[in-house]
Order: C-alpha cells, then sequence, then structure tokens
C-alpha cells in the first residue's frame, strides 16, 4: 500500500470532503481516503498495482475540483 496526500484547491464546505471521499473510496485500488476540509488536503491509502496517483487525480478532477500533489 502506498499513502499521498494531495492539495485540494477549491473546496467550498465539508461536504465537498465527503463528496471527494466518496468518489474516492468507490475506485478500485483504493483502500481508505480522508479529506481535511480546514487544511484543504486529502491523504489516500491505495494499491499502486490496482490504480495511480494520477488516476486518483482524475477521478477528483471529475468530482468538480482542482487537485495537485502536496509535497510535505
Amino acid at each position: 500500500m502506498k499513502k499521498v496526500t494531495f492539495k485540494i484547491i477549491d473546496m467550498h464546505c465539508v461536504s465537498c470532503s465527503l463528496t471527494i471521499d466518496g468518489d474516492l473510496e468507490d475506485a478500485d485500488g483504493v483502500k481508505r481516503a480522508h479529506t481535511n476540509y480546514a487544511k484543504a488536503l486529502t491523504e489516500v491509502e491505495f494499491d499502486p498495482a490496482k490504480t495511480s496517483e494520477k488516476a486518483i487525480m482524475a477521478i477528483i478532477k471529475k468530482a468538480g475540483y482542482t487537485v495537485e500533489e502536496f509535497k510535505n
């Protein structure tokens, strides 16, 4: 399993974070997603054999949000 954090640019409310988590957790290969609205970050734990960071970012973009990889 791999863990990656993404910066979400345009969330408007807590409901946005729940939408992102739900969409990601429905995706094949994603074990867990946790979006923090206040910090505008999404942490995703996934199986790199089944999905990729690029695919995860595409899911977030499809939900209507701007996303970029977060560098600590």
